[in-house]
């Protein structure tokens, strides 16, 4: 088992400011307080990076192996509705809407003119005429810019009449329960049956006595799981019933990163930005079949160019059972010493008891078993080059031919 500790400070050296004095405040703020959270700055929001009864190490293998509470409120919802809403909305993402069922809900990109990745977002479509969209609490003003600028061109050109509404933690609250026994915990306080919500799938409810809780079954662990959307005013009274549940606990910003890197998902800002393309970073999946054939969305031309002939460079895991872990910016070099590429992400990975990292490297040395080294404090460590998830995902999938 690792020590917490030095855990935590790799986690904080990389993303996290200690200053508390700037950020915004969750509507889970006291709560967190109340329970031990350790506080920081994370993207302009104060939120937990662990709670003192539980490491981040503890809490990541509770996750695992029981169901944890993420406060997530930090990103952006945003509801568009109106006739419209889906072609407007493919003008500036990759995913195919129009073929997407009902309540049902796809992960995407926003990109540039030149192919690179503006923010990675997940979109549902509740019906034509509304979709509800979370991205990156980081990339808020942009995406903010991003969705407003195209809605005045697409109602320019169609005259269309639709709403777009971002909503502010203290109108709209989002947490994560993450874990295996997440859904039974959430089967006894909802009206919802979640055993007919699918992996990226969606519905309204009650949790508890709140109404209006929009249920995602979807999350950043690699864990079956759910994203719960709620009227700000009763996030603590749902978080309070969850709490309730056995086998359910409070988890931080630190243990979600560990379990999304084992996860083998991309952190913005890390994994990918605007100088990566989907196909660079391993998410050429994300660029819709029907949306190859029009073309017609941001940076098309590069991207299918790269579908097509193929990119130099890869997105890659990599192993090390010796040395420290790799952090965001180590060398990668081959095994003449030479540099070929940089860790973007990289910690230990409690489930595993070994290192892991992801990062870029040219495509000759992207195959599953190559030697690399990792040039850590000027010392060279051994790696291995491997396939992602590190650790096996474990969705609740629809059944093959199951209606």
């Amino acid at each position: 088992m690792f020590s917490r500790r030095p855990l935590l400070k790799l986690i904080c050296r990389r993303r996290f400011s200690s200053r508390q004095s700037a950020g915004e405040k969750t509507a889970l703020y006291d709560f967190h307080v109340e329970n031990g959270g350790k506080m920081v700055n994370f993207g302009g929001f104060l939120l937990p990076v662990q709670y003192s009864d539980l490491g981040i190490a503890a809490s990541h293998v509770h996750t695992r192996k029981e169901a944890s509470i993420f406060d997530v409120s930090h990103m952006l919802q945003t509801e568009v509705k109106g006739k419209g809403c889906l072609d407007y909305f493919e003008s500036i993402c990759t995913a195919d809407l129009r073929n997407l069922p009902e309540n049902s809900s796809v992960l995407t990109v926003f990109t540039n003119d030149k192919g690179g990745i503006l923010d990675d977002l997940i979109v549902t479509k509740i019906n034509d005429e509304h979709l509800y969209v979370v991205s990156n609490a980081a990339m808020k003003l942009q995406d903010q810019k991003i969705m407003s600028e195209a809605l005045k061109d697409y109602r320019k050109k169609t005259n269309a009449e639709m709403d777009i509404r971002f909503f502010e933690p203290k109108e709209r609250g989002l947490i994560a329960l993450q874990g295996p026994k997440a859904a039974g915990a959430l089967q006894k306080v909802t009206d919802v049956d979640v055993s007919k919500l699918y992996f990226m799938t969606t519905s309204v409810g009650r949790v508890g006595n709140a109404e209006n809780c929009r249920i995602t079954r979807c999350g950043y662990t690699g864990e079956d799981g759910f994203e719960i959307s709620i009227p700000a005013e009763r996030q603590v009274e749902v978080t309070r019933v969850l709490l309730e549940q056995e086998d359910v606990k409070l988890a931080g910003l630190g243990a979600r990163d560990s379990l999304r890197l084992e996860a083998g998902l991309c952190l913005y800002g890390s994994d990918i930005d605007q100088t990566t393309t989907p196909v660079e970073a391993g998410l050429t999946w994300l660029v819709a079949k029907a949306r190859r054939q029009t073309g017609n969305f941001p940076g098309a031309s590069r991207i299918l160019d790269q579908i097509r002939d193929g990119c130099a460079r890869k997105r890659v895991g990599v192993v090390s059972s010796t040395g420290p872990p790799a952090r965001h910016g180590t060398k990668i070099m081959d095994q003449e010493h030479r540099e070929i590429g940089e860790v973007t992400s990289g910690c230990p990975a409690p489930s595993l008891g070994k290192n892991i990292s992801m990062g870029y490297v040219p495509n000759e040395h992207s195959k599953a078993g190559t030697k690399v080294l990792l040039k850590i404090r000027d010392k060279a460590y051994i790696g291995d080059v491997t396939r992602m998830p590190f650790v096996p995902s474990r969705y609740y999938v629809k059944p093959k031919g199951g209606k």
